[in-house]
């Protein structure tokens, strides 16, 4: 059944990029662009070149990871586009995607705690999947630490506490809530993560020395309070907000820590993806401003073309760009 659902995405990836490519009056810019930064429209088949990786505690990482939240529905744009991605993501959708994320050396999926998830994880395993996985946390583990335990037995890499939720405790005056997470997690075994979009917030966590692992650490500051907004911008605009300032932010408190960052929101939830040379650029701009054994952790939503070969291989230029 695994081969079948395998060759099943070889195929599909190979028809929807070929009617793509051909239907697409933007076809010959598209193939010129692709040639200039080393992507592919689509990429059915093994690549050779292998995956770079990074050491954390006894497990050892794709250095590109895939994220969960346009399979589940999150997608940071709207109630409708989130829809679409989950009319898409199917339990079979999602267990091909691992597996094809596996082929091309992403052996790492990052989900948040909730129902659809564990339970893809479980169909994942049932059908001989091997994809490591960690745990962003939900508000009904954060409330609830017995529930931690039961994660555990699942050997999680490891569970991390959500940075909008522990932003929100932390400006409450409730940090304590957070801690008593972390070392909830530490109690039970598994490594401890702790993810922000504040880089002030990884910095206190570094200067008091929190018993921490690891950090998820996201390019954009999107949580922002809204006087924070309106103090930078003098309003404070709809929707979710991407400063382009951000990323250098981050990035300058990720090299002063020499625990292992996992970077994300690296395409601001999308916004960066708009073509190969948009996603080379900021897939670039991470790899040069992070640790050599710091991550990415990147959503795929592979509808309408093989965004697991796309992203690995140019994932993979840009760092022996970068070894030359």
């Amino acid at each position: 059944m695994k081969e079948k659902r395998r060759d099943f995405l070889k195929t599909a990836a190979s028809i929807t990029a070929g009617l793509a490519m051909a239907c697409s009056p933007e076809s010959e810019a598209m193939a010129a662009e692709a040639a200039v930064t080393g992507s592919s429209q689509a990429g059915p088949g093994v690549d050779e070149s292998p995956m770079p990786t990074l050491e954390l505690g006894r497990f050892t990482l794709s250095r590109l990871m895939i994220g969960s939240n346009p399979i589940h529905g999150y997608s940071h744009f709207n109630r409708l586009y989130s829809k679409h991605m989950l009319e898409w993501s199917t339990p079979d959708h999602v267990c091909e995607l691992m597996d094809r994320c596996w082929e091309f050396g992403i052996n790492t999926w990052q989900f948040s705690h909730h129902e659809r998830a564990m339970s893809d994880l479980k169909e994942h395993r049932k059908l001989g999947g091997k994809m490591q996985w960690m745990l962003l946390s939900h508000s009904q583990i954060e409330e609830d630490h017995s529930l931690i335990k039961e994660v555990a037995k699942l050997s999680p890499i490891g569970i991390v506490h959500h940075g909008g939720s522990a932003e929100r405790k932390r400006r409450q005056g409730k940090v304590g809530q957070v801690r008593d997470f972390l070392k909830a997690v530490r109690d039970s075994g598994v490594m401890v993560g702790l993810s922000t979009h504040d880089p002030e917030f990884l910095e206190q966590a570094e200067s008091e020395d929190w018993d921490v692992d690891f950090y998820m650490t996201s390019l954009y500051y999107l949580t922002r309070s809204n006087e924070e907004f309106e103090k930078i911008l003098g309003t404070r605009p709809l929707g979710e907000i991407y400063l382009p300032e951000d990323p250098a932010r981050m990035c300058r408190v990720i090299r002063q820590t020499r625990k292992t960052c996992l970077a994300y929101k690296v395409l601001a939830a999308g916004r960066l993806s708009n073509s190969p040379e948009q996603i080379n650029n900021a897939f670039r701009f991470a790899l040069e401003n992070i640790k050599p054994n710091d991550g990415m952790i990147v959503g795929m939503y592979p509808r309408y073309s093989d965004q697991v070969a796309e992203n690995s291989r140019q994932f993979k230029k840009i760092v022996e760009d970068l070894k030359a």
